[in-house]
């Protein structure tokens, strides 16, 4: 892939985490980054674009951009102040002096994204940087990854940015800096229509010669709400516990009472432990409304408090990307069927006295 014909007009963040990400640029280097609450920008970013540059010099007739990119991207390793562990160094070269060398996240950032743009222009290439759950990173990191974007559009850089993160992500990106609406994209990736959920299961299995009843499909639509991770998790298990062809609702039913178990366990089960006791029943409240978006006085009414002393637990379930507030006054529940399992999990709803 050429550098000369790249257009990069806006950067991309997906709303919803997806799963099984497509590799979408085969001919650019790809840099795949999962981002985590306890885990800062700096030393995520350092170590793969470390890994990058390398690859880059490894090429024959690596020339001074390459070189410099590596120069830079060790003075950026010098200058934040990473606790032992969190970078593997392993740069054996001198820093830039000058460049992303200030600590100051917001400078060097963008600098350091320059210089690794010029690096694979030098090679007529292009980088790609997969970033996932960005709602992790605090205000200040947000707007560090903004303000890099879009130093790269005006200097029309070979370097794309596409992240995935929750609904409240947008939110985020704006209040860091108010041009990000501008520069990038934020495409809603939710559920599929219930054409296309039955499409989506149907199809494969009438490839392997084996047909589905159309109440079996409805029935899969109405228990996973049309989001593809849970329909890839109960067409998994109707498949292996279907005998033969045609699947009926029976199987669908039959399949279902491993599915539930298996997704509390795993997937829903890891984000509850991380919850406090009160944060659990703030959550239950939630859950006692339905899976839309409630208002935040009705899960007061819930609890049997006060709205003014839920502010807290609202905080810090908002922090922990569990819920966002599509409007205002209103919350929901950012993990899909999650209220389903709130009711599982505790199955009467603990009210003050």
């Amino acid at each position: 892939m050429r550098a000369t014909p790249i257009q990069f007009p806006r950067r991309t963040f997906l709303r919803d985490g997806g799963r099984g990400r497509d590799r979408i640029l085969t001919s650019a280097g790809l840099v795949r980054i999962e981002a985590h609450e306890d885990k800062r920008l700096g030393p995520l970013i350092a170590n793969h674009l470390r890994s990058l540059l390398y690859e880059l010099d490894r090429i024959a007739g690596a020339g001074e951009k390459v070189k410099r990119g590596l120069r830079v991207l060790r003075s950026f390793i010098g200058s934040l102040k990473f606790t032992v562990g969190d970078v593997s160094m392993g740069l054996d070269i001198d820093p830039e002096k000058g460049a992303a060398d200030s600590g100051d996240l917001e400078v060097d950032l963008p600098n350091l994204f320059a210089a690794v743009g010029e690096a694979a222009e030098e090679r007529k290439s292009a980088v790609a940087l997969f970033i996932d759950e960005l709602q992790y990173f605090n205000q200040k990191e947000l707007g560090a990854l903004i303000m890099a974007m879009h130093r790269i559009q005006q200097r029309r850089l070979p370097l794309v940015l596409l992240g995935a993160g929750l609904p409240i992500l947008p939110g985020l990106a704006g209040e860091s800096k108010s041009y990000a609406e501008r520069l990038f994209s934020f495409p809603d990736v939710g559920a599929l229509s219930e054409g296309d959920a039955a499409t989506a299961i149907r199809d494969p299995a009438l490839a392997a010669r084996v047909r589905i009843h159309e109440d079996a499909l409805r029935e899969v639509f109405r228990l996973t709400r049309g989001y593809p991770y849970f329909l890839q998790e109960w067409a998994y298990q109707v498949w292996n516990a279907a005998q033969a062809s045609p699947i009926t609702l029976d199987v669908v039913k039959s399949a279902t009472a491993k599915v539930v178990p298996r997704l509390d366990q795993n997937f829903f089960r890891v984000r509850f432990d991380r919850l406090a006791n009160g944060e659990k029943d703030f959550l239950r409240a939630m859950a006692e409304l339905g899976p839309g978006p409630c208002r935040t006085g009705d899960i007061a009414d819930g609890l049997g408090v006060k709205v003014t002393s839920i502010g807290p637990l609202r905080a810090k379930l908002l922090r922990k990307g569990m819920v966002y507030s599509p409007a205002h006054g209103e919350m929901a529940f950012t993990v899909p069927l999650f209220d389903e399992f709130m009711v599982r999990a505790i199955p009467k709803l603990r009210r003050k006295a």
